[in-house]
């Protein structure tokens, strides 16, 4: 089973889904790691304020920080590599990266079922 791996930025809790002002980007990407885990994937989430020990134990994250720093975050790895930093993974990706079918994303041509365009 393929496993993900987030490494956040410094969080104020454990998603970023907190306190006064919400990162929109934040708020998708919550429900996306829900959907995809309801869906069977297995995805863990590091904070660096809280777990500051998981990105200094990984060598493949510590290395990361060393070479781009805290601001290049967040991290993505699956299976232990390297598969998206700088941004979160969008529904899509997740549900590529874990096998799982019907990402219940809009179809890459823009269309949307029952319109006239398709």
């Amino acid at each position: 089973m393929t496993t993900i791996q987030v490494f956040d930025p410094a969080l104020c809790c454990s998603t970023g889904v907190c306190g006064v002002e919400v990162d929109q980007q934040l708020v998708g990407f919550s429900a996306d790691v829900d959907w995809a885990k309801q869906n069977g994937a297995i995805i863990e989430r590091f904070n660096l304020a809280q777990q500051p020990m998981a990105f200094a134990e990984n060598s493949v994250v510590k290395a990361f920080l060393e070479r781009s720093g805290a601001d290049a975050l967040p991290l993505i790895l699956v299976d232990g590599e390297v598969a998206l930093a700088g941004r979160y993974p969008n529904r899509t990706e997740l549900a590529r990266w874990t096998d799982i079918a019907g990402s219940a994303e809009k179809p890459a041509s823009g269309c949307c079922s029952g319109s006239s365009c398709c």
